[in-house]
């Protein structure tokens, strides 16, 4: 009970100089808490939503599990004589034919798109019953004709859409327009996607192409029938097999599809969390370290005056614990406001998540409490294991920790000896000829020069720092030198705070370089494979409808359009060996537009009559050989046998292992119906025409805004950007562990200026002005920082030219260092540093000059 007193005593005493180690505990714990409650909250929004608007049994096509949004743009359908069928069977109460398609586009009279930002669907369905359960008309009248259409309420908030205005939709089947004449709120949380509604007559020959024909009958089982009852009885009276799946089951599927992406989502935020976590042990590791050297005299008492070394080690072990204690309790709190602000921003993009779903389980509070308290017990282990070793003949004089040097001399061969394994582990990887072979041995180099330049970062620090003076610090006289000596006079800890910094500027580094790599790597391949002047495709990667398709081929000054397709189809080689693969139905334009090295046969041959080409990859696989015959069955068509013309490249990043044939071949044996819609197309300029032909592009589909005209310029353009937005997501996320190391700068100058209180009030007894002490510590703090960032810069190139390496097995084969980036960052170092030291240093000066020298 006497060393939790103590404890107790010693943690309020230095409050004040725990407090940025429990801020860094509770960012920390914030994140973590906060990234659980935000998914947990979306999975509570979408289990609402899938639970409430399914019905009782649903009876689907059998291949509708493939996708709701098909390549043809239209979804599989059922007669609407099932309706009736259906209605007969024991157990259901009734029976109501649904229409339901995602492949639509919905335009206002401005010809803007009204579909949601985020990724989420636009939907497209006639109203029924069992929309009643999910939504209530707000204002206005369901559709009641074909000039009549309906909308929900977050879709028209959002675009300012109201009664009476017109809507004009996109389909596979045509354009048609429509006025608003209702609005529909949704009674549970509507995620984010937009949803119209048609009468059934119009939702069926607009939407499917013909009436008669529905994608869903929902069914509604009579009292006491359960839904597995209700689902048996339903596959027992059915002739033909259809896909039934409860409302339970409706639901999981539809959590399933959604929580991959929710995982994908989660566990990328608690691995940053994670890197917070990891550069937060520092900031702790050097609060308690400097807070043991700092009371070496008050432990040396305690044990002159009987306390063990467990007594002490235990002592310094509880205020770690309740450092951890009252930075998790602090953080799982904040974690809950962070999670209502990620759901506000959410809401501000387009993705609508209500406070009204947040979800707090009780693993939440537990996971952060216990990773806050173990991560900081274990990094304060360390110091309190040093304060156990505390000589009771500390008490009588002031002298740091023993075996200081030894022990600096055993880290550093450590970290020699791990670093050294890390860069032979990087070299290695470079070394690989597969690319999953080498990303092991590029994981295990990251982990061990991590580790190693951690360990040997005291090492390092008097060198660097050197240098680092003689560039930055020596200009300004005895005050640079002065900070120079006090940079280098605990490498431990110098190295510890820089190491923090370090990391988050490694990984900064490393996306830098690789995504720079894939953008430069990516634009060599179009300028040397892509002859297209443009390229037409949708922003959601979506279908072309015919329409604009037709629209496309009629734009004046164009040589061609190609149309590029994706077929489905089961692929037997001569071997018997069979997969499922897409294969490329193209125009033999397509030969022009993407230039194609070929091992074997000519492209032009694949284009021919019940020919194709194969991979480079695939034929040796398959030991596949120009002239061999290939059998092809075709999804929804007929089997072929389709003959070896041609065997591509693989050394290559674009249609990398694509299989080519004519389009007319694919169509041959598959159907009109069920034939694929581009899914892409590309045109060619008449030569001297380019610019003429991208303006008429423009115009000939500015009628359909989904979709995206690009000259290659353009279309590099935009991959740079999509790639800058990731990096800049990921900055984003790597900004918590750099804020915590900043506030470890912070810390340990603070401790630094508590630590040098009498050495301060000397120095400013003999002279040296405020203005100068404050400059002294400033200049302190910005080589510590640039210290940091030279490590974790140079360490993170070394990443990222390993990761290039391994990339350039996959075709991205251009090595590009983003100077500007690191250079920018190296710079904004030194900012990192004159910001962390406004605070210590401002302390620092508003110090009593003989009170501070009267300081033991």
């Amino acid at each position: 009970m006497t060393v939790f007193r103590t404890s107790l005593r010693n943690f309020f005493a230095h409050k004040g100089r725990m407090a940025l180690s429990a801020v860094a505990v509770l960012l920390s714990v914030a994140f973590v808490s906060g990234t659980l409650v935000f998914t947990d909250t979306m999975n509570t929004t979408f289990d609402k939503l899938f639970a409430v608007s399914s019905a009782d049994v649903t009876v689907s096509p059998k291949g509708a599990e493939d996708t709701e949004a098909p390549a043809t743009g239209r979804p599989e359908t059922l007669p609407a004589s099932l309706v009736d069928q259906v209605g007969k069977v024991e157990g259901v109460k009734s029976a109501e034919g649904a229409v339901s398609s995602m492949s639509i586009t919905v335009v206002n009279s401005e010809n803007k798109n009204m579909g949601s930002t985020t990724g989420a669907p636009t939907i497209a369905a006639n109203w029924t019953q069992n929309d009643l359960k999910s939504m209530e008309i707000a204002s206005g009248h369901a559709p009641r004709g074909p000039t009549e259409v309906m909308v929900d309420a977050d879709t028209a908030d959002k675009h300012k859409l109201k009664l009476g205005d017109e809507l004009r939709t996109i389909a596979v089947t045509g354009d048609f327009t429509a006025k608003i004449t209702g609005i529909a709120s949704f009674k549970v949380t509507n995620p984010g996607a937009a949803v119209v509604f048609y009468d059934t007559a119009t939702a069926q020959r607009e939407l499917l192409g013909k009436e008669g024909l529905f994608t869903n009958v929902m069914v509604v089982a009579d009292d006491g029938v359960s839904d597995e009852v209700l689902k048996k009885n339903l596959a027992s009276a059915l002739e033909q097999p259809y896909k039934l799946q409860t409302a339970e089951e409706a639901a999981d599927a539809g959590r399933e599809e959604v929580g991959s992406f929710l995982d994908v989502m989660k566990y990328a935020m608690l691995g940053f969390a994670g890197i917070a976590f990891l550069v937060g042990i520092f900031l702790i590791v050097n609060t308690f370290s400097m807070l043991v050297a700092q009371r070496t005299r008050e432990i040396g008492l305690m044990r002159a005056i009987g306390s063990s070394r467990k007594q002490v080690n235990r002592s310094v072990l509880i205020e770690a614990l309740l450092l951890g204690l009252v930075g998790s309790i602090a953080g799982v709190a904040a974690g809950v406001g962070l999670a209502v602000g990620l759901m506000k921003m959410m809401s501000a993009v387009g993705m609508n998540l209500s406070t009204d779903d947040l979800t707090v389980k009780w693993t939440t509070p537990v996971v952060g409490m216990v990773l806050g308290i173990v991560v900081t017990v274990l990094a304060a282990y360390i110091p309190a294991r040093r304060a156990g070793k505390v000589s009771p003949m500390a008490a009588l004089r002031d002298s740091g920790m023993p075996a200081d040097g030894r022990a600096g001399w055993i880290r550093g061969g450590i970290g020699l000896v791990l670093t050294g394994g890390g860069a032979a582990a990087l070299l290695v990887a470079t070394q690989a000829e597969k690319a999953s072979e080498g990303s092991m041995f590029l994981g295990l180099g990251v982990v061990l020069s991590l580790i190693g330049f951690v360990v040997v970062g005291p090492l390092l620090a008097g060198g660097v720092v050197r240098v680092i003076s003689v560039l930055v610090l020596r200009m300004f006289g005895p005050v640079g030198r002065m900070a120079e000596r006090n940079a280098l006079r605990n490498p431990r800890r110098t190295g510890a705070t820089g190491a923090a910094l370090m990391i988050g500027l490694a990984l900064v580094a490393c996306l830098s370089v690789v995504g720079s790599s894939m953008v430069a790597s990516a634009t060599e391949e179009l300028d040397k494979s892509v002859g297209a002047d443009f390229i037409v495709q949708s922003a959601t990667m979506g279908p072309i409808v015919p329409q604009a398709q037709e629209a496309l081929k009629k734009t004046p000054g164009l040589e061609h359009v190609t149309d590029y397709k994706g077929v489905d189809a089961k692929i037997t080689a001569p071997d018997g060996t069979a997969e499922d693969l897409q294969l490329v139905a193209a125009d033999p334009t397509y030969a022009q537009d993407l230039r194609r090295e070929t091992v074997a046969g000519e492209l032009s041959a694949a284009y021919g009559k019940d020919a194709m080409s194969v991979g480079s990859d695939y034929a040796e696989k398959r030991g596949v050989k120009v002239g061999d015959t290939i059998k092809v069955d075709f999804k929804n068509g007929s089997p072929a046998e389709l003959k070896i013309a041609a065997i591509t490249s693989d050394d290559t990043n674009v249609d990398k292992g694509a299989m080519y044939l004519n389009v007319t071949t694919a169509a041959q044996y598959v159907p009109a119906e069920k034939m694929p819609e581009n899914m892409i197309m590309f045109a060619k300029a008449v030569d001297g025409q380019e610019k003429e032909a991208y303006t008429a592009l423009k115009k000939s589909l500015a009628e359909y805004p989904q979709y995206k005209v690009q000259n290659q310029t353009d279309f590099k353009q935009d991959l740079k950007d999509q790639i800058g937005q990731l990096l800049n997501i990921v900055y984003g996320l790597l900004a918590l562990a750099i804020i915590v190391a900043i506030l470890g700068v912070v810390n340990t100058l603070a401790l630094s200026v508590v630590e040098r209180t009498r050495e301060i009030g000397l120095m400013r007894a003999i002279g040296l002005s405020r203005r100068q002490l404050r400059r002294m510590i400033r200049l302190e703090s910005v080589v510590i920082a640039l210290f940091g960032a030279l490590l974790g810069l140079g360490l993170g190139m070394g990443w990222g030219t390993s990761a290039q390496q391994l990339l350039a097995l996959e075709g991205l084969g251009v090595l590009e260092i983003p100077w500007p980036t690191i250079i920018t960052v190296f710079v904004g170092s030194a900012f990192v540093g004159l910001f962390a030291a406004l605070v210590p240093a401002f302390r620092a000066g508003r110090m009593n000059v003989l009170n501070a020298i009267a300081t033991e």
